[in-house]
């Protein structure tokens, strides 16, 4: 049986030399085994190819009735490593926090501690007979929000 970090461990390998992320392995109960890539510019299918092939001749044997999968982080699926918050920031996303907010903004920052999303709100400043989209910076921990993904926009 492979473990997780076992699988963990020859993908960073592979990914030493490489601007490349690791964002998640996943080991499943009908022996599948989905690693999960990023790169701030996308991901390559030649490169995901190649780390295929890579833990194909590492693992060997071991890998024997394993159904293994390497792909991207999907696009519009929520963040699951820093990485992904620091590859995005000057971009919009959309943030839905614990209490059931869904927000929509662009990700200012992004560090161990949170992140910080500039999002416009409308309010009727004193005195104005409308209201006014007002631009507010909100700062967020990790664990009050359900999920943060990339908003993907046509316009």
């Amino acid at each position: 049986m492979i473990e997780k970090q076992e699988i963990t461990d020859v993908v960073n390998k592979w990914l030493e030399d490489k601007e490349y992320f690791l964002v998640d392995v996943q080991i499943s109960a009908d022996s599948r085994i989905v690693v999960e890539i990023d790169h701030r510019d996308g991901v390559w299918i030649d490169d995901c190819v190649n780390l295929s092939r890579y833990l194909e001749e590492t693992l060997g044997e071991r890998l024997g009735d394993y159904e293994l999968e390497v792909g991207s982080a999907g696009l519009g699926q929520p963040f699951k490593v820093l990485r992904q918050y620091e590859a995005h920031v000057g971009s919009s996303v959309e943030v839905c926090t614990k209490d059931g907010r869904k927000l929509h903004g662009v990700l200012q920052s992004a560090s161990e501690e949170g992140f910080t999303l500039l999002t416009e709100v409308r309010e009727r400043l004193e005195g104005a007979k409308r209201p006014r989209w007002v631009e507010h910076e909100l700062h967020f921990t990790y664990d009050e929000i359900k999920y943060t993904k990339y908003l993907i926009s046509f316009k």
